[in-house]
């Protein structure tokens, strides 16, 4: 059923009391199939929405929200080494996660609470502690808005990049994602190349150590740093860290001797944004209901009745005093409608 002028409040993790014109709540590919034809007959422009963890509303949404509220969590293939795993894509990522923890399924420990559906996942090929969605990723089906036709999407059709995917590019709100299909191993395969995860298990064997050990380090690291959005409204990491190449490193380093940045093979690195924030005095710096978070600069928090153009306008102070600094723009991670 279509419900008009709903609160999307409780559905954006800013807290931001922002409405749709409509709203949808997709419990099944079948559902939505019913409704299909009443959908396009009203011509909406959409927005698919998990739980709302990655975007920020600067204003009422004029067209259809369509909630993905797919659930289930099932094996469809196993063999000695490797098990498939089927999940909703309205399942809470999180869930996902304990439930290979609890089954001994190796592959995304790693990811341990990241806010989100397993629907939003691919889109933004999400990424954390050395670990991306697209190293499990098997494959994904759904439906196109457009026409209502169903699809597979493999691993390489779904063209993910860092922090980005065709489902977030050209497919942005014409693709339900309704399942994802992952790719596990049943044995042990403990990825520790991030240096606060290798640091915090010191000289312990990599081979003896459990997924239960590495989810709750994960969860500890990110406890420490990142605000949890039921108590303090934010969308996580604001912007994505920037990929800039050796050569404007190099310049760089010149005047900060001290700068963040991975390597990504011979040629480009990436820089932390955190750094590049905190560089320009902005960490934990406050302008009335906005502010970056105080123990780290990258993400920015709602402290109670921020709006969404505040928001916005925030981060575009950012952008412009880090610009204004390194000339380097910061490219939004987050959704900005």
């Amino acid at each position: 059923m279509i419900i008009e002028n709903y609160s999307l409040k409780k559905l954006n993790t800013f807290g931001l009391d922002v409405k749709a014109a409509y709203f949808i709540d997709v419990k099944s590919l079948e559902y939505l199939e019913e409704q299909f034809e009443l959908i396009r007959k009203k011509q909406f422009k959409y927005l698919v929405l998990g739980s709302g963890s990655n975007i920020l509303f600067t204003k009422d949404y004029d067209g259809l929200v369509i909630k993905n509220s797919v659930q289930g969590i099932e094996i469809i293939n196993e063999t000695e080494k490797e098990i498939f795993i089927k999940t909703g894509g309205g399942v809470i990522w999180d869930n996902l996660v304990s439930f290979c923890i609890k089954n001994n399924y190796w592959g995304i420990e790693n990811l341990s609470l990241i806010p989100g559906t397993a629907g939003a996942a691919p889109v933004q090929n999400i990424g954390a502690y050395g670990v991306e969605l697209k190293d499990v990723f098997y494959s994904l089906d759904g439906i196109y808005l457009t026409d209502g036709k169903r699809k597979t999407f493999s691993k390489e059709e779904s063209q993910f990049g860092y922090r980005s995917s065709i489902f977030k590019k050209e497919l942005r709100n014409k693709f339900l994602i309704t399942n994802v299909i992952l790719r596990l191993s049943k044995l042990p395969a403990p990825k520790l190349n991030y240096r606060a995860l290798r640091e915090k298990f010191g000289s312990q064997e990599i081979k003896k150590i459990s997924l239960s050990e590495i989810r709750s380090i994960v969860i500890e690291i990110r406890n420490g740093k990142l605000p949890n959005p039921a108590e303090l409204g934010n969308a996580g990491s604001f912007y994505k860290n920037p990929v800039i190449s050796n050569n404007v490193l190099k310049d760089l380093q010149k005047n900060f001797q001290d700068i963040v940045y991975f390597k990504i093979g011979d040629k480009y690195s990436k820089i932390s944004a955190g750094w590049l924030i905190e560089k320009c005095g902005l960490k934990g710096f406050r302008d009335g209901y906005v502010g970056t978070y105080p123990k780290q600069a990258l993400i920015i928090v709602n402290y109670g009745n921020a709006t969404g153009k505040e928001i916005f306008e925030f981060s575009r102070m950012i952008q412009l005093k880090v610009k204004d600094k390194f000339g380097i723009l910061l490219e939004p991670e987050v959704n900005i409608l």
